[in-house]
C-alpha cells in the first residue's frame, strides 16, 4: 500500500524553523498500529492522519510513542495540505477529533486554529518538577492534559536545563513552562518524555492553556506569544469567550510516498 506523506514546518515561515509534523491523507482508515508505526519511523514529535468525513475532515496524532488527544502544530500543517493541495475551496476547514470540533481558516498568509480553551486548576508544585527543572516556580497549575508552570522571567524559562527523567515520574502529557517575554506578551517551552518527546519546538495545542491565563493577567484578549526551544515559532492568540484563536505561518518542506 502506497500513502502520500507530507513535511511542514509549522509556525514559522521558513524551513528549519518551528515545529515539524509529517501528514498522511487517507481515503480511509488504516490499523491503529500501523498510524502509530508510521509516527515511529517519522520520528517526528506528531504525525497527523486524516479522512474525509461528509463535510468535515476526521483527524487523529501520534507521537512515535502514543497517540494523543489534541495537537496544534500539525493540525495547522494538515490545514496546509487540504488548502493546498486537496482541492478544497471552503473558506474553513472543521475536524472531528478526540477533542471535539476543532476550526482552521486562513488569516492573510497565515493559517488560525480556533480551539477549545483548557481550564486550569491552581495546584502545589510536585517536587517531581522542582527537582527535575532545577527551579521552584512562581505557580503551578493543572489543566486537562499538562501540568503549566509560571516563571519569573523568559531569561529563567531560556536557561531551563530538565532531567527528563525525573519530569517523567509525573503522569500527565507534558509540562508547559512560561513567563512574561521580553519582545512578545509571553514566551514557554514545552517538556513532553511522558509521551516520548522530550521538548517539543513548537506546542499548538498548549496555547489553549497559555492564553487564558496570560489572558487574564496582562488585561487584553490579543497576544503574541513565542516559544523558545533551539527552532522557535511565533503564534499570535486570541482568548474569545471559551475558544481560543492560535494563527502561525507553515513552511512546507517535502511531498513523498511511502509503501506499507
Amino acid at each position: 500500500m502506497k500513502l502520500t506523506i507530507y513535511q511542514l514546518d509549522a509556525f514559522t515561515d521558513r524551513v528549519f524553523g518551528g515545529n515539524p509534523a509529517a501528514i498522511v491523507p487517507l481515503n480511509e482508515w488504516i490499523p491503529e498500529e500501523l498510524m502509530q508505526k508510521i509516527a515511529a519511523e517519522n520520528n517526528l514529535a506528531e504525525t497527523a492522519f486524516y479522512v474525509k468525513d461528509g463535510e468535515r475532515f476526521h483527524i487523529r496524532w501520534f507521537t512515535p510513542t502514543v497517540e494523543v488527544d489534541l495537537c496544534g502544530h500539525a493540525t495547522l500543517a494538515a490545514s496546509y495540505v487540504i488548502y493546498n493541495f486537496g482541492n478544497f475551496t471552503e473558506e474553513i476547514i472543521e475536524f472531528t477529533s478526540r477533542s471535539g470540533i476543532l476550526k482552521v481558516s486562513q488569516k492573510g498568509d497565515l493559517l488560525e486554529l480556533d480551539f477549545p480553551a483548557d481550564k486550569l486548576e491552581p495546584v502545589a508544585t510536585p517536587e517531581a518538577f522542582i527537582q527535575g527543572l532545577g527551579q521552584t516556580p512562581l505557580e503551578t497549575y493543572k489543566g486537562s492534559t499538562d501540568y503549566l508552570l509560571v516563571f519569573d522571567s523568559e531569561s529563567t524559562v531560556r536557561s531551563l536545563k530538565p532531567d527528563f527523567r525525573t519530569i517523567a515520574q509525573v503522569v500527565c502529557r507534558g509540562i508547559i513552562v512560561t513567563s512574561p517575554g521580553e519582545n512578545v506578551d509571553f514566551v514557554s517551552r514545552f517538556f513532553g518524555p511522558q509521551s516520548g518527546i522530550d521538548e517539543d519546538p513548537v506546542t499548538g495545542s498548549a496555547h489553549t492553556s497559555l492564553t487564558p491565563l496570560w489572558s487574564e493577567k496582562l488585561g487584553k484578549t490579543a497576544l503574541t506569544a513565542k516559544q523558545v526551544s533551539p527552532r522557535e515559532g511565533t503564534l499570535w492568540c486570541e482568548l474569545a469567550g471559551n475558544r481560543v484563536k492560535i494563527a502561525g505561518n507553515v513552511a512546507p518542506y517535502l511531498v513523498g510516498e511511502i509503501d506499507v
